[in-house]
């Protein structure tokens, strides 16, 4: 009887704990880069094909970049602020060496897919292509954008022009700007210089340039103070499939950059300052061979394999995750409305949110993510 009436008293401490570190009212940040592969991310450029002429114009140039025999160091290079910042202020999940697995939960392993399982919670079953179609599930931006905290508040950005399409940008009540849409010039010289540019960028294709992407949003993000934001980069995908690791590789080093820049942004501005969590991830995974890394989808091993990096004043400077366990993408958007204090309860099915270590200054409990 004792001991059944401690164990109650001490699950009952430890939920008031939780329920007393999930903050209320916080910005977020979700960040994608299409089809960046877990082994960069946890162990920097590939000794193979890095030395493979068909995949790098100068191999002894890209080298000399991005190139180290340690580990450590070679990931760093490739990703200075992951490294540098995530890895000691935050959180990263995703590292198969050590069993800690981010799985795709969709059976088709590419982008359209990957990023409704993302912003819904949802690995649907149903085959939408890579296509201009609204997506009829419910997604965390516009369940947010319609709660008083956040209406009016809500931005995405993205290089890949489906997104309005996944997002549904015509049901939803939020602006997405995409691929080369041309931006609001109306008292704003930096939108116009940005147009300018866009305008004359000779092969558009369905995939802005990121730089210009990141220009984008940050002169949003300066001008309007929104409190969520989604941004997704699309260039680590488009040379992955070109073929071109050597492009691959800059992207991706390229993307840490920009990440790294508006996380010292957003921690210089009062209105973000200490108040805003960076949620970061991939899309889908890609081949695990030499000859595969390019290519996705669900006929190619290691499509499914992803990563998860988060940054905030609430979550516990974990690092790497190096604990045996299995989270997947359908947990994040029910995890981004327990970060900013609500529940996202959309008409279809939704993963539940991960149980990620949370901290506060004087009470600290930390918890692993949970196996769907």
């Amino acid at each position: 009887m004792t001991r059944t009436i401690t164990i109650a008293f001490f699950l009952c401490i430890c939920s008031t704990i939780f329920s007393q570190t999930t903050p209320k009212n916080r910005n977020i940040f979700i960040i994608t880069t299409d089809g960046f592969r877990w082994q960069e991310v946890f162990t920097g450029a590939d000794a193979n094909i890095i030395n493979d002429t068909k995949y790098v114009k100068d191999t002894s140039l890209i080298k000399n970049k991005f190139w180290d025999d340690n580990v450590d160091k070679r990931k760093e290079k490739l990703l200075p602020f992951f490294w540098n910042m995530i890895a000691k202020k935050g959180q990263l999940f995703g590292n198969r060496n050590y069993d800690n697995e981010v799985n795709v939960a969709n059976i088709y392993k590419f982008s359209y897919p990957g990023y409704n399982e993302i912003f819904t919670g949802y690995a649907d079953k149903k085959f939408i292509p890579n296509t201009p179609v609204n997506n009829k599930n419910t997604n965390i931006l516009e369940y947010l954008s319609k709660q008083e905290t956040y209406k009016g508040k809500v931005v995405a950005f993205s290089s890949w022009n489906i997104f309005p399409f996944i997002l549904n940008e015509q049901r939803s009540e939020f602006s997405v700007n995409s691929g080369y849409e041309m931006l609001d010039e109306k008292n704003d010289s930096t939108n116009v210089l940005i147009n300018k540019v866009q305008q004359n960028v000779a092969d558009k294709g369905h995939t802005r340039l990121d730089m210009l992407t990141y220009a984008s949003a940050k002169e949003y993000i300066e001008q309007n103070h929104p409190k969520v934001v989604a941004l997704g980069f699309g260039e680590t995908d488009e040379f992955a499939h070109q073929k071109k690791y050597d492009m691959y590789l800059q992207k991706a080093h390229q993307f840490d950059e920009m990440v790294a820049e508006l996380w010292y942004y957003v921690q210089t501005d009062p209105f973000y300052k200490d108040n805003t969590t960076f949620i970061i991830t991939t899309d889908h995974g890609r081949g695990k061979k030499d000859n595969t890394w390019n290519a996705h989808g669900f006929w190619v091993k290691g499509s499914g394999q992803a990563w998860l990096a988060i940054l905030g004043p609430d979550i516990l400077p974990m690092g790497e995750m190096k604990n045996e366990q299995k989270i997947y993408q359908e947990q994040i958007a029910k995890t981004v409305a327990m970060l900013v204090g609500e529940d996202f309860t959309p008409n279809h099915p939704v993963g539940k949110a991960l149980n990620i270590s949370m901290e506060k200054p004087t009470e600290t409990l930390a918890i692993s993510a949970i196996e769907r």
